[in-house]
């Protein structure tokens, strides 16, 4: 019997006791139990609450929300369940993922009950379950996985574990509504070597765009030389053009030998571009 309802019996028992020894008039005793008892009969239930009501031992009803009545000494209330989401934060220290690293791992579960029957009847602390299997789908889902997996593709190992929680407690009626890894720890020693591991990658990866980029200068260069090989007159305007850029700027003198001034007929150009230029 439920200790309520045994503990309002024993109340209306010794109330019975009291109107007997006052001799309160039959009628007017009687009125005050029924009052008794109907108050003891009338529950209610808040909006995210259900009461799993047994009747002789046996279930009877799930109520809720809202008023509703029970029989006394027949009725029991045995589990007042709480149907909101729940959070339940757990973690798995020391794990070894697949490839044999150890880690620690902290994670949240959103969850509710569904079914307030099975939450009842089918297990003793749906609560503690809950707890003790999540963090036991967290190691098999740690085993399962590859460091690099579990750092990079956390959603996945979100949705993985949430299936997994789910499955095992679906005979609850427990739903999982998410899983969120919030926290993976690796090794100082480990975190290290990762660095140095990444650092040489991009140091890598720098080296083979610089290779890619003289190999494009190199090609480019070869095509130049190509063109002013077939077309002379083009090598002396860009010869040309490089004696203009550097006697463009004032106070700078510039030594050109004769000879290459002869063969490019710039002589006047040079002179015009710059009149303190001095050739030997």
């Amino acid at each position: 019997m439920n200790p309520i309802t045994t503990f309002l019996t024993l109340v209306v028992a010794l109330i019975g006791l009291a109107l007997l020894a006052v001799r309160m008039p039959v009628p007017a005793a009687a009125f005050f139990v029924a009052a008794v008892l109907i108050f003891a009969s009338l529950k209610m239930a808040n909006a995210w609450e259900r009461f799993v009501i047994l009747r002789a031992g046996r279930l009877h009803a799930v109520k809720g929300p809202g008023l509703f009545w029970i029989v006394p000494i027949l009725d029991s209330i045995t589990a007042i369940i709480d149907q909101r989401i729940q959070t339940t934060a757990f973690s798995a220290e020391q794990a070894l993922t697949r490839d044999t690293v150890p880690v620690n791992v902290e994670a949240v579960v959103f969850w509710h009950v569904h079914d307030s029957q099975k939450a009842a009847l089918n297990i003793t602390n749906y609560r503690e379950a809950v707890d003790r299997v999540s963090q036991t789908s967290l190691r098999e889902t740690i085993g399962a996985s590859m460091l690099a997996a579990l750092l990079s593709q956390r959603q996945a190992a979100d949705e993985f574990l949430r299936a997994e929680i789910a499955r095992k407690t679906a005979d609850w009626g427990v739903s999982v509504n998410s899983v969120e890894i919030r926290d993976v720890t690796i090794p100082e020693a480990l975190q290290d070597a990762m660095s140095r591991q990444a650092q040489a990658e991009r140091e890598k990866q720098a080296r083979v765009i610089l290779g890619s980029a003289e190999a494009e200068i190199a090609g480019k260069f070869v095509e130049a030389a190509r063109t002013y090989g077939e077309n002379p007159a083009a090598m002396q305007l860009r010869a040309m053009n490089i004696i203009y850029e550097t006697t463009k700027e004032r106070g700078t003198t510039i030594l050109i030998p004769s000879s290459l001034v002869d063969s490019l007929n710039t002589g006047a150009f040079v002179r015009a571009a710059r009149p303190g230029a001095s050739s030997p």
